[in-house]
């Protein structure tokens, strides 16, 4: 089986190119090495639509399908991976979510806003002792009746300095285990939410990631998405999509350094001629990487299954051509 964009996709494909090349790249170095969040870049990318791809147009967002936001995620990723992991968990984790989860009210009130970049969400699952066990939740919402009491910890959270909205998930029910685990939808400037310190990581370093705590927090129960106690399994889901959204990141992280090893073989002379045709570089099995079109991304064709309201994967591809080897 072989896979074409459509021309739609092959827009999107070299707008994010474009995008990359000309407005991430200046900077990008220093913005890793000083942990600078590139709030300028994160604004344009709002503009060009790349923060709300696969959002209904009824709620500002762009209505794409999955490839051309895997399209993107990847030649962003090529050049800014800080950048790529904003637009992924904005797009995959919250805004994907609450379209395909939340009740209308919620929708009307925060897809807007998040697919547009005006606001930025973060998705708040991990914690000091529930990380891979996403079952193992201490954050409890307690029922108050018309409102949720929250109180914990969330750590390592993406755009933790810089979101207006988190998608938390918190036990309210132990004694049911995971199916008493609800996900809420708080704001970050209501009392009792407290941003920690940004995290110094070795990577993906403007990317603000931060501990996260809530202190008695009130969470009207309409934030809630969902019927109670289905937190867990809304989280499983939409980490499906997000696990797509950090597969395109990694295939375009190889890509970028492909590209730049390959550009810096023919650019960098000794003895006389490029260290490409030197025997060390060019008997190497250099993988090619052809125009997206030509190849499938990410290994397979992607699309959201709107009416299962999981994420899905059409019948796999033959393997990428990139993995077939020539010499530059």
């Amino acid at each position: 089986m072989f896979f074409e964009l459509t021309e739609e996709q092959q827009a999107v494909q070299q707008a994010a190119r474009d995008f990359a090349q000309n407005v991430l790249k200046p900077g990008v170095i220093e913005r890793d090495r000083d942990m600078k969040y590139p709030k300028a870049e994160v604004r344009q990318m709002g503009e060009m639509g790349f923060l709300g791809m696969m959002v209904s147009p009824e709620y500002g967002g762009g209505g794409m399908d999955t490839l051309s936001y895997v399209l993107a995620m990847e030649e962003l990723s090529k050049v800014d991976a800080s950048c790529s992991v904003i637009m992924s968990v904005n797009n995959s984790l919250v805004c994907w979510g609450i379209q395909v989860y939340g009740t209308e009210e919620q929708k009307q009130k925060y897809l807007p806003k998040l697919a547009t970049g005006e606001w930025i969400g973060s998705f708040c699952l991990s914690e000091p002792e529930a990380g891979s066990d996403a079952t193992s939740q201490r954050t409890t919402a307690v029922d108050m009746g018309d409102y949720y009491l929250l109180n914990g910890t969330k750590n390592w959270i993406t755009n933790g300095g810089t979101s207006k909205v988190h998608l938390v998930m918190a036990q309210t029910n132990p004694e049911k285990a995971h199916k008493g685990i609800n996900c809420l939808i708080v704001e970050t400037d209501w009392e009792g939410v407290i941003i920690g310190a940004k995290e110094d990581k070795l990577g993906i370093r403007a990317s603000d990631t931060h501990t996260i705590m809530y202190n008695d927090v009130k969470v009207p129960k309409s934030n809630r998405i969902g019927d109670d106690g289905f937190g867990f399994k809304f989280a499983m889901r939409t980490l499906e999509g997000g696990r797509i959204g950090i597969a395109a990141q990694a295939l375009g992280i190889a890509g970028g350094a492909y590209e730049l090893s390959l550009a810096y073989s023919k650019e960098r002379a000794a003895f006389g001629k490029p260290i490409s045709q030197h025997q060390a570089i060019a008997f190497k099995d250099w993988p090619t990487w052809p125009p997206t079109s030509k190849r499938p991304s990410c290994w397979c064709t992607v699309q959201l299954g709107s009416k299962t309201k999981e994420w899905t994967s059409a019948q796999p591809a033959p393997w990428p051509s990139f993995l077939h080897r020539k010499r530059p």
